[in-house]
């Protein structure tokens, strides 16, 4: 199945204008002859860690709803939200949360959710899709079989979801803890004069500029090349980043993630400036 990226920047992605972008794309798409059947988004983002406000979810719900086409809301990192400090955040809205009346069939709407981000727990392999459409509810049923997760991950994902408490405890401690090694890395990379996108408060990681340090436009490299060939050096200092290459319409952004050890990100954010200091294209 095609992927069709509706390329937009970090900020109006986030705002209900992102469906002019979305409804240019829509055309275009189906002009050239691959029919849109679904629009995709995370929230809270990845990479960004942004969320989406409620105006905008019911701007996209509504988008959906004129085309006729799925919207499906993958919410794995619903409860990394935290309190950053940031200008411009949104709380986390669920799409689940909002009542589908008058703004789109309840049959198009679709929530993802799994383990492995807020609870930290990615090899339970343990998912879910929450749908009220009845057809592809049968659909998953009749392949669910071969996809289930072990009776040992089940086991353990229902003893932590039905002890209320400690889900509570839990999740607490982690949204305390991402708040303080959002501090942390923020202020480490203001140290060493690195940006990083604003309005961030949910996930695991931040989008950082490392714009100016890329090989000159004027180089013979292409633009994935530029980014690669710092990673490179990066990677060669000791500390691995993943490019934009793949997420970004402007180059030199880099997906930092700082959830560890506070030792382990002063000493990688040390790493990243002895090479950024050392560069010379």
């Amino acid at each position: 199945m095609p992927v069709v990226w509706a390329d937009s920047n970090a900020q109006n992605s986030f705002k209900p204008e992102v469906v002019t972008y979305l409804e240019e794309k829509l055309l275009q798409s189906n002009a050239a002859g691959t029919k849109i059947k679904a629009l995709l988004i995370v929230n809270p983002h990845n990479p960004l860690g942004r969320c989406y406000s409620r105006e905008t979810l019911v701007a996209l719900m509504a988008f959906c709803q004129r085309h006729h086409i799925h919207f499906i809301s993958d919410e794995v990192y619903a409860s990394t939200v935290f309190d950053s400090g940031e200008p411009d955040t949104h709380p986390f809205t669920s799409v689940l949360s909002i009542d589908p009346t008058g703004i789109i069939d309840q049959d198009l709407v679709h929530v993802e959710y799994g383990m492995a981000k807020d609870f930290g727990s990615a090899g339970l392999r343990v998912g879910a899709l929450i749908t009220r459409n009845a057809a592809l509810q049968k659909g998953f049923q009749s392949i669910i079989r071969f996809h289930s997760p072990s009776g040992m991950s089940v086991t353990v994902a229902s003893a932590m979801l039905e002890d209320r408490e400690w889900c509570r405890k839990f999740l607490e401690t982690a949204q305390s803890r991402i708040s303080e090694a959002f501090r942390l890395v923020t202020t480490e990379l203001s140290n060493i004069g690195v940006k990083h996108l604003r309005g961030t408060n949910a996930g695991l990681f931040l989008w950082i500029d490392l714009s100016s340090y890329l090989p000159p436009e004027s180089s013979s490299l292409s633009k994935s090349e530029r980014e690669f060939s710092l990673a490179q050096k990066l990677l060669d200092g000791g500390v691995f980043l993943h490019p934009g290459e793949e997420h970004a319409l402007e180059a030199g952004w880099f997906r930092l993630v700082y959830t560890h050890d506070p030792r382990m990100v002063r000493e990688g954010i040390k790493r990243i400036h002895s090479v950024l200091d050392k560069l010379s294209w």
